[in-house]
């Protein structure tokens, strides 16, 4: 089995074992909830031609999607609270290619909201997975970011094997995210979080090539 499709599994399990279900949703995605219903302003330097895959015809504002936080705006409009999910799934960002950056790449997005959601939560919920995932001497920080759909905005990182590595991204959900899918951010809170799929990967197997993913050779599959 490919590592990438082993990892989804190993995810879906260990999020399961925490109440979460999977979502999906299209690769080919609306400027609206890429970009629009995550409060990413009109100016971002993300919505250029440089970073994002727009789809002819421009006037249909269609991209490939570049991150699976749509998915979160999507499931905003559902309004069917309270919600645990995790989107697992493939994005594209239009930048070269070396050992640690594919123009495709898997990611891991997750939301939880609820009436009573705090980053305590957020944290609980990754040291959990990771734990799981990387072995139980995994630690985790926080440091404050900013993200345009979380507010306050956090950079994780894990220490693993005695290095400190960022690997995801995460925050309390904007109020304007929740008033983009018309929910009252008063009486619902949550958190959200997302990053590679791929990177992890590569720490647990001691894979240093990305792009080895994105190969078709078998013996990258055969010997893991």
């Amino acid at each position: 089995m490919h590592p990438i499709s082993r990892a989804i599994l190993e995810i879906r399990e260990i999020f399961g074992e925490m109440g979460f279900e999977i979502g999906i949703g299209p690769e080919i995605e609306s400027e609206w909830y890429n970009f629009d219903a995550l409060n990413v302003a009109k100016d971002h330097p993300a919505r250029d031609m440089q970073d994002t895959f727009w789809l002819k015809p421009i006037s249909d504002k269609k991209v490939l999607r570049t991150h699976t936080t749509a998915l979160t705006a999507r499931v905003l409009e559902e309004k069917k609270f309270p919600v645990r999910k995790i989107f697992p799934g493939k994005v594209f960002r239009n930048e070269a290619t070396d050992a640690t950056h594919e123009a495709q790449f898997f990611q891991m997005d997750g939301m939880y909201v609820d009436k009573d959601v705090s980053l305590a939560h957020l944290k609980g919920v990754l040291t959990h997975f990771y734990k799981k995932f990387l072995g139980e001497k995994v630690e985790i920080r926080f440091r404050p970011s900013y993200f345009s759909f979380t507010e306050p905005s956090v950079e994780i990182d894990i220490k693993y094997k005695n290095r400190w590595l960022e690997i995801l991204g995460g925050g309390m959900i904007h109020p304007k995210v929740f008033e983009a899918a018309g929910v009252d951010p008063k009486q619902w809170k949550g958190f959200a979080f997302g990053g590679s799929i791929d990177r992890p990967i590569m720490i647990k197997y001691g894979i240093d090539d990305i792009r080895l993913f994105y190969s078709g050779d078998l013996r990258l599959v055969n010997q893991l």
